[in-house]
């Protein structure tokens, strides 16, 4: 049997701007109230899957969530038919409006927290989607979240969905983008990572004083157990609060890992030393590779700027490593220099391929945010929705959709256009239908 990892990346979805709704994310803030290019947009994210899978990699898509969020806007006091509860809400509260609006649910690093069944107790893919408390328009997901993923893994006998986390900052999870998993061998029980930024219930622990901590300890405690994770092959780590304070609001903006290699920079984590060790032992037999990257080397500015680590490390068909970049890594002579030099010369990673997703760059989120990772076996791959896999044909038939659909400019001020939610739909309705996901959405009811 094969045992390899499948990425699901999230489709852009029609209502993509630049409102800057993310506090502590660096990005967002710089290009607020910018215009944006959804089409743009959603043909560079087409064209990242049509790359991986030139590489020879297998690769997934997942559908974006209905925006406006109507119900929501409904529930805090705005009347009327869709066109008058979009004119009071631009009034009266836009930016209440703008959240409503978010096509964040591109970025699914944060959608869900993913084991596979070679680390779980009942030898199934668990699946929960994330809760995503600390940031309201990002609050609104979880639900659809799940639906999503069960239309997609739809068969109980491989895969487990769990409910999202209570809604409370206590138990605050931002999903796979705080978590990494180390392995021998895709098929082989590995060790998972939770990476949190703070204890909701244990004060004296270090947090940061700037920015939030959006990953709580008991919030990945409760998943690790959800998935019946043996705490043998599970290591909980803090971030350091002093890089989540410039601009780090997840781990995968300063580590990612695949395999049997972690690349972190050497400010990443509390007590790296200890945590190291501790994975090492259990990680147990066989050649594990730390790649530590100095702040003599690249800055924490730098690579939160260039997105270094929001990249993806594959393992290609043939045993390669390769590591996906941003243009932006290849744009800044320093971040450059090391992955030409350093990365590529001293560790298992050979090759570097780098790839435009600009409108996504803009709005905070790399090519590590926009994929949720799975590793699979060819039994349950062969249970995955098959519309939801990606080859020629379906990407044709999904660039021509976004052709169709998709503006190639919007504004803030275009939120308020009624004729934006009608367009949304029809082309979400006949999304439903290329990906085979059936009434989704709750428009369709």
């Amino acid at each position: 049997m094969k045992h390899f990892e499948v990425n699901f990346d999230g489709l852009v979805g029609p209502t993509h701007n630049y409102a800057g709704l993310s506090y502590g994310n660096v990005a967002s803030q710089s290009n607020a109230h910018a215009i944006s290019n959804p089409q743009e947009a959603a043909k560079q994210g087409l064209l990242k899957m049509k790359a991986l899978t030139e590489l020879g990699m297998t690769q997934g898509v997942l559908a974006p969530q209905e925006r406006p969020d109507l119900a929501t806007l409904r529930r805090l006091g705005f009347t009327g038919s869709d066109g008058r509860v979009l004119e009071q809400a631009a009034k009266q509260a836009p930016a209440v409006l703008a959240a409503c609006y978010s096509a964040s649910s591109m970025w699914t690093a944060n959608a869900a927290t993913v084991s596979p069944s070679a680390d779980t107790q009942d030898g199934r893919i668990h699946f929960t989607p994330a809760n995503l408390t600390n940031k309201f328009h990002r609050s609104l997901e979880p639900d659809m979240t799940g639906r999503i993923l069960r239309a997609v893994f739809n068969n109980e006998r491989y895969f487990s969905h769990h409910r999202h986390l209570p809604d409370n900052d206590h138990f605050g999870d931002e999903g796979a983008a705080n978590h990494t998993r180390l392995c021998r061998a895709y098929g082989e029980a590995g060790v998972e990572l939770f990476v949190y930024g703070r204890s909701a219930f244990d004060h004296a622990r270090p947090a940061p004083q700037r920015y939030p901590a959006r990953q709580t300890l008991e919030a990945s405690q409760a998943i690790a157990r959800l998935h019946g994770l043996d705490d043998e092959n599970v290591v909980f780590i803090q971030q350091n609060p002093a890089v989540i304070d410039q601009g780090v609001f997840h781990n995968d903006v300063i580590a990612v890992g695949n395999q049997n290699v972690l690349l972190f920079h050497q400010q990443a984590f509390l007590n790296t030393a200890e945590v190291l060790a501790d994975i090492r032992h259990k990680f147990g037999e066989g050649e594990l590779h730390f790649i530590e990257v100095p702040t003599a080397e690249v800055s924490v500015r730098d690579a939160v700027t260039s997105y270094l680590f929001n990249t993806q490390i594959l393992t290609l068909p043939n045993g390669d490593m390769a590591l996906i970049a941003p243009t932006e890594c290849r744009d800044n002579p320093t971040i450059a220099h090391y992955l030409e030099t350093r990365l590529r010369n001293d560790t298992p990673i050979s090759q570097v391929h780098y790839l435009d997703v600009k409108q996504s760059m803009r709005n905070g989120g790399g090519p590590a945010c926009l994929r949720l990772r799975v590793a699979m076996n060819d039994e349950e791959l062969a249970a995955v929705n098959p519309a939801c896999l990606i080859n020629d044909r379906q990407l044709t038939r999904l660039d021509q959709w976004i052709t169709r659909h998709y503006r190639d400019r919007l504004s803030l001020d275009d939120l308020r256009d009624p004729a934006l939610v009608e367009e949304s739909r029809c082309a979400l309705d006949e999304l439903t239908q290329i990906l085979k996901l059936g009434a989704i959405y709750p428009f369709q009811r």
